[in-house]
């Protein structure tokens, strides 16, 4: 992996560490360590920037997308609100559905991730809102 971001290579080197594989659970991880220590809000930058150039050095720039990034982000923070637990395991242990990779499905229509619209920037969900985002 070849990232200008030493937060992001720290967090990816936590992440990764004894693992050959970069699954969707350790998505989740990265972006729960991410949020954890960032906060909402930086999380989002710092993993759309890492995962954007990882993709990209991988010579697959077509798999970031920016929604998707975004909202994982959106839901992982969420969940990590609710929490007051300091490890992975229970966290996820606590919201299994964090590891669906389908759960964007409850909130977007596929033909919608798939758009470039949201490939490139922020769509927000249009098939049910996040819950904690209806009354905004």
């Amino acid at each position: 992996m070849n990232t200008h971001d030493p937060d992001f290579a720290r967090l990816m080197s936590e992440v990764m560490a004894g693992r050959e594989r970069f699954g969707h659970r350790q998505h989740i991880h990265l972006t729960w360590l991410a949020v954890r220590r960032h906060g909402p809000a930086a999380a989002v930058g710092l993993i759309s920037a890492g995962i954007r150039q990882t993709v990209r050095y991988a010579g697959a720039p077509q798999k970031y997308n920016a929604t998707v990034s975004r909202a994982w982000v959106e839901l992982v923070a969420h969940h990590t609100a609710e929490s007051d637990t300091c490890e992975f395991d229970v966290f996820v242990g606590q919201h299994p559905a964090l590891l669906d990779k389908r759960l964007l499905t409850r909130f977007y229509r596929p033909a919608t991730l798939a758009s470039p619209r949201a490939r490139t920037g922020w769509v927000a969900p249009d098939r049910v809102p996040f819950p904690w985002t209806a009354d905004r």
